[in-house]
């Protein structure tokens, strides 16, 4: 069986270590491309790079301009490949005018997660969700959330009830979003989708009362473990919004209760779409 997000994140190599890309439409959220969307396509070419090596560890990515939907290329520049870990420094670039625009240049840690130790010591807390069927699907957000985000399409989320006031006017204040999530074609969480899930959710700057699309600059991600199949718990929270940015801390939990991702990113403070 092929699946959407499969097809939407396939790379072809040209040789070089250079990789053609098609960025679908329906990954566009405000004013353009969604971000985790993009990092899920510079995994896939990465993944390609490191045959022996699969998995996303560490990825540290700055976006410098929005991408487009349509063509892009990848390119990768390995800088080290070890034993158990492989870095590149990769850039995702499309064409504008006569030239290229670089949308994201990144630095990423390869390895295979299955050869990794098992201990397994954490402080972390696993969010408290009601049941997926006691929660507030996003096919039930208003209108002009998404028409702004085409890319609430691809997924089924169902958000905690008691955070989403902003969905009506009456955001909490806490700066905190968490909600299930999954595929909505049912494909299986792997750990290149976890780079896309720590993008995913509306920027949590929605529960301080603040809509619109907010750009990121830049987004550190870490992936822990493999995740098991299917439903993610998924939350988003801030502690500060201070000269025209936010940090927006985010966890990803899989169904055998495992912390599988964590992101932070740095982003700036939403603006009104149009």
């Amino acid at each position: 069986m092929t699946f959407e997000f499969d097809t939407h994140t396939e790379v072809q190599s040209n040789g070089d270590g250079r990789y053609a890309a098609e960025l679908d439409p329906g990954w566009v959220v405000g004013g353009g491309v969604n971000g985790g969307y993009l990092l899920a396509v510079i995994g896939t070419a990465l993944r390609a790079s490191f045959p022996t090596k699969p998995d996303p560890l560490a990825v540290s990515a700055y976006y410098l301009s929005a991408g487009r939907p349509g063509p892009a290329e990848v390119a990768v520049d390995v800088r080290r490949e070890g034993g158990s870990v492989a870095t590149a420094s990769v850039e995702l670039r499309q064409q504008v005018g006569q030239g290229d625009e670089t949308r994201i240049a990144a630095l990423a840690t390869y390895g295979d997660l299955d050869r990794l130790g098992d201990d397994v010591r954490t402080t972390a807390e696993e969010p408290v969700l009601p049941p997926p069927d006691e929660c507030v699907a996003n096919a039930f957000a208003p209108p002009e959330i998404l028409e702004m985000a085409p890319m609430m399409g691809r997924f089924d989320m169902r958000f905690h009830p008691e955070q989403v006031g902003w969905a009506v006017g009456q955001p909490s204040g806490r700066g905190e979003i968490s909600a299930w999530f999954r595929l909505i074609d049912g494909r299986e969480p792997d750990p290149v989708t976890l780079l896309m899930v720590l993008d995913a959710l509306p920027p949590v700057t929605f529960d301080l009362g603040m809509m619109g699309w907010a750009p990121t600059l830049e987004l550190t991600a870490h992936v822990r473990a493999k995740p098991a199949p299917g439903w993610l718990k998924v939350r988003h929270a801030t502690r500060n919004m201070a000269g025209g940015m936010f940090e927006e801390d985010c966890e990803v939990w899989d169904s055998a209760g495992r912390l599988v991702a964590q992101s932070r990113q740095l982003a700036r403070q939403p603006r009104p779409i149009g």
